[in-house]
């Protein structure tokens, strides 16, 4: 038995099974079957293939990256053979061969500690130098001899009145290194100028962001009002430093600047916590700071659009949020609906906060740990969704010492099916900030901490997610307004207003190259509903050079929808009632229920091309499943405003409504005939 590195707790080997994925494991062992599967181990590049890479853990096995694990394209990696890398072992077959996955941490000290494996037995690395030759021992022993002395006789001559700072986090001196209190300290700087300050000296003081424990070093975080930087701060192998320090506390650190990896870091001489006459000091300027970098630049919005300057001042509030956010090293989490609309504004607000990030921390891999942005299948927020998030942050949290995320809710959570899982959030303290255009229910929007919906302004009417997402995008951060201005237009199926149109001209997308991108997300949002993979999506919206990409990939939607269509046709019913004409299709019966197009796209393109030829103002399309039936409509019926009316005509039918404008009932399967007239005989009489 032993103790944690970590937490301390009592384990079986230096590591409990809780800390296991924060630490890197260097393997020494001969056999694949040794390898242990969720650890992350250091490795080496050892060649490339179409389908991915081969890594070498240890001098005697390999094993496969492959590209659907990489969190980029396999062309776009700036790896090279020889190069070291982390990555985690998620499988070992029968045959030894071992499957991998990528890290988004690439360097040792991004890890809490590293550990030695030699076959299975885990050690820390320290224990591999135990043995020494007797010669060793004793030069070691001469050499602290003199050390001690030498630093005896520098204490002697030293003034009594001079008290010796931590320098390794123990309360005392170490060696001759001593900051006392009538010492001159280095002038206060700011962390923004570390970059020009390499090998010197210096004095920052603010926050502690977080603190991390390594099997080395301790590392504390440390935000001012300019930035963020790495301290790292010795007492001795995998121990504590400066225990009296810890998360959210104003402190003081002298230390020297260093480049390390090509990242910044501060090699931490002295850190203490301030007084409250000092820490009042230090917050007012952080607080004042935080508030001017914070409040977003008097921006127009994209286009002369009504609607947008309705809710101006919401799309200010939610940028200041996100900016707020960044810059209190609080992790964005954006969540937006799996459609084409919600990529389109979940990728306009990444392309505004990742420069944000990049300015913010010194880690290159800073825009991995402070952003994220993860597709809503079903359009709305629910327990599922909002269990596995706080799963997620409560365990970052726990591990990393990381703040609770900023969650930015996209073409989603303003309904009451958002409602559980916001709440959820709210138990917690998370905040959330809602971008969204279905019509609101009153007591979800008003558990938001920000709400940017057109129906709380003048007009709903003609505003998508994409205009509202780029236009909060163009707020967070105005040096990529060019690069969102043609995203409006993009999220238009149809009548797509002037001015939107003519913002993508002017950006240098044609009407053809706008309708491909629309396409070319519809259908990647379909088969990344899971999980998105940021670097595609980055492709087909902002590098013009790829026309060729999105062309060919809404060649692929055009010719799946087409064949959706072909085969809807000749299965639609056409009913009437009222005056309003009913478009039915049996979506059981009559669709590839396991390929695209989802029921949605397919349902949207329907109404849209009006296949029925029947004359009349109104025409309703449903889509009718064994257990629900999905509405399209020209006078966008809200489903809650009628449900009592679908009820009372279908009393034994279970009806539910999901949503509002165009959304859906449920139904019990047994009732399904029942439940159809029932919904037909209430938007008839709703639209009369």
């Amino acid at each position: 038995m032993g103790n944690c590195v970590i937490c301390g707790t009592p384990a079986d080997g230096p590591i409990c099974s809780s800390h296991e994925q924060d630490v890197l494991f260097e393997f020494n062992g001969n056999s694949p079957e040794q390898l242990a599967t969720g650890r992350f181990y250091k490795g080496t590049v050892d060649g490339f293939a179409d389908f991915g890479v081969f890594i070498d853990i240890g001098d005697r096995v390999t094993g496969l990256l492959h590209k659907s694990e990489l969190d980029q394209r396999l062309e776009s990696l700036n790896w090279d053979q020889g190069d070291t890398v982390f990555v985690e072992v998620i499988g070992v077959r029968d045959n030894g061969n071992v499957d991998l996955s990528s890290s988004i941490r690439q360097s040792e000290r991004e890890f809490r500690g590293k550990l030695i494996q030699d076959g299975t037995d885990v050690h820390l690395p320290s224990e591999s130098n135990d043995e020494t030759t007797s010669d060793e021992s004793e030069s070691n022993s001469e050499s602290a001899s003199e050390h001690e002395s030498a630093s005896a006789s520098e204490h002697e001559s030293a003034s009594e009145s001079e008290q010796p700072a931590t320098t390794d986090g123990s309360g005392n001196a170490v060696g001759g290194a001593t900051v006392s209190s009538q010492t001159e300290q280095p002038e206060r700087v700011q962390i923004e100028t570390l970059g020009d300050r390499v090998g010197d000296s210096v004095r920052i003081e603010g926050e502690i962001v977080s603190a991390s424990q390594t099997s080395g070093p301790t590392v504390f975080e440390l935000r001012d009002e300019t930035a963020v930087v790495d301290c790292a701060a010795f007492k001795e192998a995998g121990v504590r430093a400066y225990p009296e320090v810890d998360t959210g506390d104003i402190a003081r650190l002298v230390g020297e600047v260093e480049l390390r990896n090509n990242e910044l870091q501060v090699e931490t001489e002295h850190l203490e916590a301030l007084t409250e006459e000092e820490e009042a000091t230090v917050e007012d300027r952080l607080a004042q700071a935080l508030e001017d970098e914070a409040r977003p630049e008097d921006v127009e919005p994209l286009a002369d659009d009504s609607a947008v300057e309705a809710i101006h001042g919401d799309v200010r509030d939610a940028a200041g949020a996100i900016r707020r956010a960044v810059i209190e090293s609080r992790p964005v989490i954006v969540r937006h609906n799996a459609s084409a609309e919600g990529y389109v504004a979940g990728a306009a607000i990444e392309r505004a906060v990742l420069p944000l990030v990049r300015d913010e921390h010194a880690r290159s891999d800073a825009q991995y740990h402070y952003f994220d942005r993860r597709p809503l299948e079903d359009g709305f927020y629910d327990m599922q969704d909002a269990t596995k998030d706080a799963t997620m942050m409560l365990d970052n949290r726990e591990r990393h010492d990381e703040k609770l995320p900023l969650f930015v809710l996209i073409d989603a959570g303003s309904t009451v099916e958002s409602s559980d899982g916001l709440s959820l959030l709210d138990i917690y303290g998370a905040p959330h900030v809602v971008i969204d255009t279905h019509y609101p229910d009153d007591e979800v929007a008003q558990t938001a901490d920000v709400v940017v919906n057109p129906f709380l302004g003048d007009s709903g009417d003609d505003v998508t997610a994409g205009v509202l997402g780029a236009n909060v995008a163009a707020h967070v951060n105005d040096d990529v307004r060019d690069d969102v201005s043609h995203l409006p237009a993009v999220s238009y199926w149809e009548d797509t207003p002037s001015e939107y149109t003519e913002l993508a001209t002017d950006a240098g997308y044609d009407e053809d190259h706008v309708t491909a991108l629309r396409e070319a997300v519809a259908l990647e949002a379909y088969y990344q509903s899971y999980e998105d993979k940021r670097e595609l999506i980055t492709d087909l919206l902002f590098e013009h050079a790829k026309r060729d990409l999105a062309e060919h990939v809404s060649e692929q939607f055009r010719t799946k929808l087409e064949n959706e269509l072909d085969t809807a046709e000749p299965n639609l019913t056409v009913r009437g009632a009222n005056g309003v004409t009913f478009t039915v299709l049996d979506t059981e019966a009559y669709t590839h229920r396991f390929d695209f197009p989802s029921t949605a796209v397919l349902l949207d393109a329907l109404h849209r091309r009006d296949m029925t030829g029947q004359p009349g103002d109104q025409n309703v399309t449903l889509g009718l499943a064994d257990d629900e039936v999905h509405i399209r409509s020209d006078g966008e019926i809200n489903v809650r405003e009628i449900a009592d009316s679908v009820e009372d005509r279908a009393p034994e039918a279970g009806i539910v409504p999901v949503g509002t404008r165009d959304g859906k009932f449920e139904f019990l399967r047994g009732e399904r005939d029942e439940a159809l007239d029932a919904v037909i005989e209430a938007v008839s009489a709703k639209l009369n």
